[in-house]
């Protein structure tokens, strides 16, 4: 990897962590494009870079986390099903699932997913206009769809999004819960994995991580205000489309060659 590809990488990371697109799915995806082998550092500088992402939701939410110990509750709860899950499942998913292959399939049927939710969703009204309203079953309903998101390609946005608009948030608030779960969701995926590969790296594998994690915190910054401003007014019906023609252009583009 040169430091051109840490910096794409970063791009991606940074612009995909928060949309329901998936940025795991996106990072495989992009580094099969670049001509990388997904091999140990591969798949750690692809998790380590997602904290720079998530430093962002810190930075732009750092008031309300200050002052809301309700909403930390709730969060808190909802992380704790994905917590369970990606701690049983680590080797399964870290040697078994990272491939092209299933990032492809899961970004179509998500794709369906989105859209047929979307439709759904014009039928009902919204309950929950604010993520500190959520009980505490709520919260756990939407860790457990969030769960799904261990899968890659599944996209852990659009998990959390999905869910939380089926315990009845608007759409609005669901996304801001997403980009707040990811906090706890992304530090504790980042530190297991670190400790699993007992920080064995070289002096230039971790400056190829420090610039993609600055790269990929610049570009959240950017994302995250652009998604809240674009969910305010439009459903994700666009992005449910978009990863269905994802699928099929990486599908012919990366697969099928």
């Amino acid at each position: 990897m040169s430091f051109i590809d840490a910096i794409i990488l970063g791009i991606v990371e940074g612009l995909t962590e928060f949309l329901p697109i998936s940025s795991t799915g996106h990072l495989i995806l992009a580094s099969t494009l670049l001509g990388l082998k997904q091999g140990g550092f591969q798949k750690t500088f692809e998790i380590v870079i997602q904290l720079g992402a998530i430093l962002s939701v810190i930075f732009l939410y750092f008031e309300r986390l200050k002052r809301d110990g309700a909403l930390w509750i709730r969060i808190v709860t909802a992380f704790i099903p994905t917590g369970v899950v990606g701690f049983v499942l680590y080797k399964i998913i870290k040697h078994y699932l990272f491939s092209p292959y299933v990032v492809v399939v899961s970004l179509a049927i998500g794709g369906v997913v989105i859209i047929l939710l979307e439709l759904y969703f014009k039928r009902r009204k919204a309950t929950i206009l604010d993520p500190a309203q959520l009980g505490y079953k709520q919260a756990l309903f939407i860790g457990l769809v969030q769960s799904l998101a261990v899968i890659p390609g599944t996209s852990r946005s659009a998990s959390t999004i999905i869910g939380g608009m089926l315990a009845g948030m608007d759409r609005k608030s669901a996304v801001e819960f997403s980009f707040l779960l990811a906090i706890p969701t992304m530090f504790a995926a980042t530190g297991y994995d670190m400790l699993k590969t007992g920080f064995s790296l070289t002096a230039h594998q971790w400056a190829l991580i420090g610039t993609g994690f600055v790269v990929s915190f610049f570009s959240a910054v950017l994302a995250i205000k652009a998604f809240i401003a674009f969910v305010s007014r439009f459903t994700l019906i666009g992005f449910g489309f978009y990863r269905i023609l994802a699928a099929a252009a990486f599908f012919l583009t990366v697969l099928h060659r």
